[in-house]
């Protein structure tokens, strides 16, 4: 079975959940609150033949961009995100995109799924060694360049 092609501009309509995720990782307050404003675009470069991918996520604030092979362990620099680094995979489920992450926060990573124009993300961080417990899940919805619905970038946004 193919995989799908993940190439396009997507702009964020909707988030859930964003700062208590960045409160599990330690991320200080204002950072915090700030990053929970922005309202990013995000530009993927996907060759399903190769498994090379880019991820650019453009902010206001900051940029961050994640070149990769899907499938090949890689080190992430996190350091627009949250001043850490780690070694970071991402492969494929079935049709979506899964990354774990390790480094200094264990248990960090995220999955990315297409259904339609809607890019769909949801982070998750889970700690504790015993019992796993999990962590928030932070959740994102991101519309593709091009749709109407989409090109006003309005969305709403919680701050639980």
């Amino acid at each position: 079975m193919s995989k799908p092609n993940y190439s396009g501009t997507f702009h964020m309509v909707e988030q859930e959940n964003m700062d208590a995720y960045l409160a599990a990782l330690d991320i200080n307050f204002a950072l915090r609150k700030i990053v929970c404003l922005l309202k990013p675009t995000k530009e993927i470069t996907h060759d399903p033949a190769t498994g090379a991918m880019k991820i650019r996520t453009l902010t206001t604030l900051k940029n961050f961009n994640m070149d990769f092979a899907i499938g090949k362990e890689f080190t992430e620099d996190l350091g627009p995100v949250d001043g850490r680094t780690c070694q970071t995979t991402v492969d494929w489920e079935g049709d979506k995109l899964v990354c774990v992450q390790r480094g200094e926060k264990e248990g960090r990573g995220w999955t990315h799924w297409l259904e339609g124009d809607k890019l769909h993300l949801v982070r998750m961080y889970v700690w504790g060694q015993k019992m796993r417990v999990k962590r928030p899940k932070q959740r994102e919805t991101w519309g593709r360049t091009g749709n109407k619905e989409n090109r006003s970038r309005k969305g709403k946004q919680s701050l639980h």
